[in-house]
């Protein structure tokens, strides 16, 4: 019986100084310095990584709303939350709220602010108490100065308060940032059932009516009155103790969810290949730049779907199952730094809008695009590279206007479309163009007039005769180096070639003739002539069909068409490397064919230090002809330095 007794009479004497016997001005003042003396003397929870994980769940953040109750401890202890603090052992479970540890019991206690006479207030982030607006700090402050610590009282507040102030001013700014449960008060409970209710309405009474005069409301921004909080000010320091300067507040971090299995995690980067995902995982990480979820079974993007990952530079959604309509319409909006997006694979029939303007590359090959209209690509300014293969577009559903707002474009691909013409339109800062496997089958004059800086124009697999390609398609080009014609319907090799063509596929078509002079035009010179699988016949070359390539040519293949014997004008072909003119029906190789006997007079006298060196071929294929290697002269191969690099089996009998 004498615990509860001596219990009482502590708690009166510390939280009830109006109703004890007075004393005089400088007992008070003895009794204050002895108790902040005291009080600086208790110890602090011990902070180190043993126990953090013990604390977090003392702060009960991100949990249920915890309740602190008065619990009776083993020679002065107490218990909170599972966890024993010792005598005096003061701690803050949350920002403005401070416990003690009092002879096995905890109080508990909410940060008091003193009255402010402006006509606006706000409140610093990771404070409790308002300034005016005047003086407000924009600074993030999570550490308590010695300049500006916060009182606490010892009262309970009013159940009636409790319904309007149960989160303090600071905590209800910051709600969002750090997602905080309301503020929680305890009340000092007792065994004695109808003394303890006596004991706390007159304790009640008079600490009302000892701060009367110091209490009021003031307004909290961005609440009415009806949200107003009431603070308190206590101008002396009886009943109060300090909270120990400079002791952070802790708030353990928000742990995001966890990946789904099949998903791996490397420094900035998520990778979900193949995991059997049905949507976007949660994922919450400011710092990652790569996520790839290739090959699932994704069919939506919401446009929320991002909002955890902003920073993200690459997505891959490859091999899933989107649709347009399962795109939201900003779904990656949000993503100011995204530089590529991979859509490969999937089930669009549009290209998916509101796409942000950093976009460097985007690839939505083997979808079901059928529209491109004027605003399909808009504001993609720094977009590069474009990969839209393998849908069906054609010049009748893509705009003219289509590619105008790309003002960066360098690298397109239209291949496996609809397309019958070069679609128009094209962007002045394309470099490289590929229309393979479509049905294209003219190039008008008009087709390039504004792409002067295209370099490479892939035609392979098309429906081209060398007669629907206008003589001023591109003859003018001077950065056009590279053109595949590969595979079309051509019969002769295309007159009015670009000026400054270093590179010329012809594989795979019907060519029977090499026009005279068809490459004299060119400035430096051709340097790469492929003509594999055609329909070459001697007749079809002329010793003047190479004129303007014999100082260019580094590579000539001829092989698989009908040739009985080398052509003319090979051994003038004097930077010559590689020679194919295997698989056809030769039968001989005449000395003068591929090696020169005797220089002429004006070569010797204008190349007589070329001359005198060996010729430059490395590669000479000369196998399934009818050539009987028994009868070649020793001088067919004489200006090739090693024997080894020509090959002449296995040969066909007849």
């Amino acid at each position: 019986m004498q615990a509860p007794s001596l219990l009482c009479w502590f708690l009166l004497l510390s939280l009830c100084p109006d109703s004890c016997p007075a004393e005089g001005g400088a007992g008070r003042r003895h009794r204050r310095r002895m108790r902040h003396r005291a009080l600086r003397r208790i110890p602090l929870i011990d902070m180190g990584d043993s126990e953090l994980g013990v604390f977090d769940s003392l702060l009960g953040l991100g949990e249920h709303e915890s309740s602190y109750s008065v619990l009776p401890g083993k020679k002065g202890q107490c218990t909170a939350n599972g966890m024993i603090m010792f005598d005096r052992a003061v701690w803050s479970p949350k920002p403005c709220v401070t416990c003690l540890c009092s002879k096995g019991e905890v109080i508990c206690d909410t940060a008091m602010c003193p009255p402010l006479e402006c006509p606006q207030t706000v409140i610093p982030a990771g404070e409790c108490c308002p300034v005016c607006s005047e003086t407000a700090s924009p600074l993030d402050s999570s550490i308590i100065s010695l300049d500006d610590t916060s009182e606490l009282s010892g009262d309970s507040p009013d159940p009636k308060d409790l319904g309007t102030s149960n989160v303090l001013p600071s905590a209800r700014t910051q709600m969002e940032k750090h997602e905080l449960l309301p503020t929680e008060v305890t009340e000092i409970r007792e065994k004695e059932g109808h003394k303890k209710r006596a004991k706390k309405r007159k304790g009640k009474k008079n600490r009302q009516r000892h701060k009367g005069r110091r209490r009021q409301r003031l307004p909290v921004p961005g609440l009415g009155a009806a949200g107003d909080v009431l603070y308190e000010s206590d101008e002396d320091d009886d009943g109060a103790f300090r909270i120990p300067a400079l002791f952070p507040i802790p708030v353990p971090p928000i742990e995001a969810p966890p990946l789904p299995s099949g998903c791996s995690t490397s420094d900035t980067t998520v990778s979900c290949i193949n995991a059997k995902l049905t949507q976007i995982p949660p994922i919450s990480d400011p710092d990652l730049t790569s996520l790839d979820l290739t090959g699932n079974s994704i069919t939506t993007i919401s446009d929320e779907a991002f909002n955890g990952v902003p920073n993200l530079e690459w997505i891959d959604l490859s091999k899933n199952n989107i649709t347009s309509p399962g795109i939201g319409p900003k779904a990656f909006k949000i993503l100011k730094k995204l530089k590529r997006l991979y859509l490969d694979g999937n089930m669009l029939v549009l290209i998916p809008s509101e796409l942000p303007s950093t976009l460097e590359e985007i690839k939505i090959n083997d979808n079901q695009l059928h529209a491109i209209d004027e605003d399909g690509l808009k504001d993609l300014k720094n977009l590069v590279t474009l990969e839209l293969e393998g849908n069906q577009l054609s010049e009748a559903n893509v705009s003219p206007l289509a590619f105008y707002p790309l003002k960066s474009l360098s690298y397109l691909r239209l291949g496996r479309n609809k397309f019958r013409i070069i679609p128009q339109g094209l962007p002045d800062t394309l470099e490289e163009l590929y229309l393979e496997h479509n049905q294209i089958e003219e190039v008008s004059e008009i087709c390039f007039n504004h792409t002067r800086n295209i370099n490479i124009i892939g035609l392979k697999h098309n429906k081209l005769e060398e007669h629907r390609i206008a003589p001023l398609a591109w003859i003018n080009q001077e950065n056009l180096e590279s053109i595949d014609l590969s595979y079309n319907k051509l019969y002769h090799v295309p007159s009015y070639l670009p000026k400054s063509l270093l590179h010329l596929v012809l594989i795979g078509n019907q060519i029977e003739r090499i026009p005279g002079y068809v490459f004299g035009h060119m400035r430096p010179g051709l340097e790469y002539l492929y003509l594999s699988f055609n329909k070459l016949t001697d007749d079809g070359i002329d010793p003047v069909s190479f004129f303007g390539a014999f100082h260019s040519l580094r590579e000539l293949f001829l092989d698989h068409n009908e040739l009985k014997a080398v052509p003319f004008g090979i051994d003038e072909m004097r930077k010559l490397r590689f020679l194919r003119l295997n698989n056809n029906k030769i039968r001989t190789v005449p000395p003068e064919r591929i090696c020169r006997t005797q220089p002429s007079h004006e070569d010797e006298h204008e190349h007589s230090e070329e001359e005198s060196e060996d010729s430059r071929l490395e590669h000479v294929h000369l196998e399934n002809n009818y050539i009987n290697t028994r009868q070649l002269s020793p001088h067919s191969f004489s200006c090739i330095r090693s024997y080894c690099s020509v090959v002449l089996k296995p040969q066909k009998t007849k």
